[in-house]
């Protein structure tokens, strides 16, 4: 019995060690994982391919002038500057040209820049520089910039880096969309998107219109439609010109 014991005591070391190395096994396999990272393989969607970023980025605005800013002028710096307030910030800047025979008459479109940018709710200073031309014959405007927030894509448009039908290889054949498709589509809303920040999120909610809100509720009280009615007046073609 004695002998029986000492062995059974001596055994029992032993099988919880094979317990712990068999437990543990599955534990290992687990931390290699076979994962394969590839950058070569196409995105599946355009926007992967083709993202839009907020960059900040230079605004400008060349101004064609003679002695003095025009009502064209006036009219597209009151848009520049309601661009400035929007996404702008800090500093504008002004570039006048040397060399056109006309530097003495830069001065008043100077101040009617000034002014004009003071009347659409532009405060601030004005860095005022010059830049050179290369021919006194061609037109040379005002540059007037500014830097602010832009949506651009951030890669280029009209690169084919694969064949889309390739007769020596499989990448024509690998049923994914090629590496140009959406990227015109992403700069067409980069571009035209008013406000970039709208990219990132949405607006806050504006006042309600208390007036339509009172009169929608009359309407259901009195048990008529609370619906718009708008009414249209057709003219015989035979009519229109006399």
């Amino acid at each position: 019995m004695i002998d029986r014991r000492i062995a059974s005591h001596k055994t029992q070391p032993l099988l919880k060690a094979l317990v712990l190395v068999l437990l543990a096994a599955p534990l290992a396999a687990c931390g290699h994982v076979d994962r394969t990272v590839t950058g070569s393989i196409t995105p599946e969607d355009y926007d992967k391919r083709h993202p839009i970023e907020l960059r900040e980025e230079a605004y400008k605005l060349d101004i064609f002038v003679g002695s003095s800013l025009d009502a064209r002028g006036k009219g597209q710096i009151a848009e520049f500057a309601e661009t400035y307030r929007r996404v702008g910030g800090g500093q504008m800047r002004l570039l006048v040209p040397v060399g056109t025979g006309r530097d003495v008459s830069n001065g008043q479109a100077i101040d009617d820049i000034r002014h004009a940018l003071l009347a659409n709710g532009v405060r601030g200073s004005i860095s005022v520089g010059t830049y050179p031309i290369a021919d006194p014959r061609l037109g040379s405007p005002l540059q007037l910039s500014f830097i602010g927030l832009k949506a651009k894509v951030a890669t280029r448009c009209g690169e084919w880096p694969a064949d889309l039908a390739s007769g020596s290889s499989l990448q024509g054949w690998e049923n994914r969309p090629y590496w140009n498709n959406g990227c015109a589509y992403q700069n067409m809303i980069a571009t035209q998107v008013a406000d970039p920040r709208d990219l990132a999120n949405r607006q806050g909610e504006g006042p309600k219109d208390t007036d339509m809100r009172t009169r929608a509720i009359g309407n259901v009280r009195k048990g008529t439609d609370p619906g718009t009615t708008w009414t249209t007046k057709n003219s015989s073609i035979g009519t229109v010109g006399n």
